[in-house]
């Protein structure tokens, strides 16, 4: 145990980039994440070399993306997903259990020129509306599940929390800060991002009353939960709230120690941390496979001037070029 809070190692050691860190602040019965990234996130947006615009909105959406992935209890995958009518008109992060993320965004060029020019480049500007979906999928040989929230305007902070009130009915807190830093004499820039998440999830029985609600997502056109104001919850979501942008991002602050700084008052307990990092899934195996599952005609319109077919993946950039004999179905 260390400056109150109870860690298996000293509280400046744990908790660098790339990683998320579990924690619990027992007396107000809340559980949460803390994540922090920095070296897979510059690998993740330089597979793309996106604007700075669209850089910090993928650096959101990834950190909050490992906030939620890295709560499966299983080697499953979860994805978020946007589509609307914004300047980034689709954005799709994967998270393979237990610690693989990968990211790309669709955007317009132009409109995304006008918006700085206007000045409207936060994530709710460029969004728009539309919808944010999160899909859970545990495996061929179990069923998918997906939470849909709308997108009117209100950024991802937002839809998270409105996500949490609607479909899982848990009193939730969520935080995402993303920065360009730069470095060193020669000025390198460096992406970081972060995140936290506080659930209220009460054991005691006075307590929950404010989460003894069914799970699963609210009927169309539902009203949001109306949650009793538990002191505990007051005072947890007070306390988180207190963060600023600049502690979740800064390299010289650890995650333990940010927590103890938020929930020391109370006693916060730090477990394990796990270790995040890029990783696409994509392979030339499993390129050739899809190739394999189209049409002959299908195929043939893919061939390229030098005789070949070309597959670059959205995700990692990658380039893979196959001879059409070598990927003819069966």
């Amino acid at each position: 145990m260390t400056d109150h809070a109870q860690a298996s190692r000293p509280v400046s050691d744990a908790g660098g980039d790339d990683t998320v860190i579990p924690f619990a602040v027992i007396p107000l019965d809340v559980r949460g994440r803390l994540v922090r990234l920095g070296p897979a996130l510059d690998v993740l947006l330089a597979n793309h070399a996106y604007p700075a615009p669209v850089a910090r909105v993928v650096g959101e959406a990834a950190a909050l993306t490992a906030l939620l992935g890295t709560s499966l209890k299983f080697e499953g995958r979860f994805q978020l997903q946007t589509r609307g009518d914004g300047v980034i008109d689709m954005l799709v992060v994967d998270f393979d259990a237990p610690d693989r993320l990968r990211a790309f965004a669709r955007f317009d060029e132009a409109r995304l020129a006008q918006a700085q020019a206007a000045g409207a480049v936060s994530a709710a500007d460029l969004l728009g509306k539309g919808h944010l979906a999160f899909t859970i999928d545990q495996g061929a040989d179990m069923s998918r599940y997906q939470g849909v929230v709308a997108l009117q305007g209100q950024g991802l902070e937002a839809a998270a929390h409105e996500y949490f009130l609607r479909s899982e009915q848990i009193p939730t807190l969520v935080r995402l800060a993303v920065a360009e830093l730069v470095t060193g004499g020669a000025g390198v820039r460096r992406w970081r991002a972060g995140g936290l998440i506080v659930h209220f999830l009460p054991d005691s029985p006075e307590r929950r009353r404010m989460a003894d609600l069914d799970p699963g997502d609210a009927p169309a056109g539902a009203a949001a939960a109306e949650f009793a104001e538990d002191d505990a919850w007051l005072e947890a979501r007070a306390l988180a709230g207190t963060i600023e942008d600049h502690e979740l991002v800064d390299p010289a602050l650890s995650s333990e120690r940010l927590l103890y700084r938020l929930f020391h008052e109370r006693g916060v307990t730090v477990f394990e941390s796990g270790p995040l990092r890029h990783a696409c899934r994509c392979s030339q195996e499993g390129v050739e496979r899809m190739l394999k599952g189209f049409s002959a005609q299908d195929r043939r319109d893919m061939v390229g001037e030098n005789g070949r077919i070309g597959v670059t993946c959205e995700f990692c950039g990658v380039s893979r070029e196959f001879d059409p004999a070598d990927v003819a179905g069966d």
